[in-house]
């Protein structure tokens, strides 16, 4: 389907919701958005398909729903790792970052060159883009990471990070005490010590985001 910049922001305008509005608005959102619910963002953008120029411009609008769709419609290697850079900085949403980062930053070329960056920015998005990338070379590709000097700084620096950050430092937290049997003791401990997600709420069914509690149930999934 062939859309214009007009044409897909008055698609995303007659989507949206007052309900989903006011849920993105408690999770941070602000007013700049039109409240679509995610699945029909994935839904218009299968419709769409992949379409770079409307996605650029779809971004620089700064409205919540139409950076989603653009990040669904962007190709990643057509962007330059500054590109990537100023993008991921530029978002004010954690929902916008999350989807930025499994779309995009993680398909890109230079990922581990903007995790390198991003792991020693104060910039929260970036950091929690960087602490994310991290997370996923434990899991993938650990060779090269040190996971006792990596322990060290989150043991020292998640109880201080922001919120936006905290949450991809726990993320590789986790995934070191789950993967790597010889670090889960001191990962456990880190997590029990800090009691960061300790009462975080979760749906029946799901697993809590509290490491201690992630890293056993997952350890106990593996058999």
């Amino acid at each position: 389907m062939t859309m214009n910049l007009q044409e897909a922001l008055t698609q995303l305008e007659a989507l949206g919701s007052e309900r989903t509005r006011a849920q993105n608005a408690r999770k941070g959102a602000g007013d700049k958005q039109f409240g679509v619910r995610l699945g029909d963002i994935r839904k218009l953008a299968k419709q769409i398909k992949s379409n770079h120029e409307l996605a650029l411009a779809l971004w620089e609008t700064g409205i919540v729903d139409a950076q989603l769709l653009a990040i669904l419609l962007l190709k990643p290697k057509l962007l330059s790792a500054d590109e990537v850079d100023r993008m991921v900085r530029a978002v004010t949403f954690t929902q916008v970052a999350d989807w930025l980062n499994s779309n995009v930053v993680n398909k890109h070329p230079d990922k581990e060159t903007l995790r390198l960056a991003w792991m020693e920015t104060d910039d929260p998005m970036a950091a929690r883009a960087g602490w994310n990338l991290t997370a996923e070379r434990i899991v993938k590709n650990p060779d090269g990471i040190d996971l006792p000097t990596l322990l060290d700084r989150i043991e020292s620096q998640m109880a201080g990070a922001a919120p936006e950050v905290q949450w991809t430092m726990n993320t590789s937290l986790a995934q070191i005490g789950i993967h790597f049997p010889q670090q889960r003791g001191r990962a456990l401990a880190i997590g029990e010590a800090l009691g960061i997600y300790r009462d975080y709420p979760v749906s029946k069914g799901c697993t809590s985001p509290f490491a201690p509690i992630w890293i056993n149930e997952m350890v106990r999934r593996q058999g």
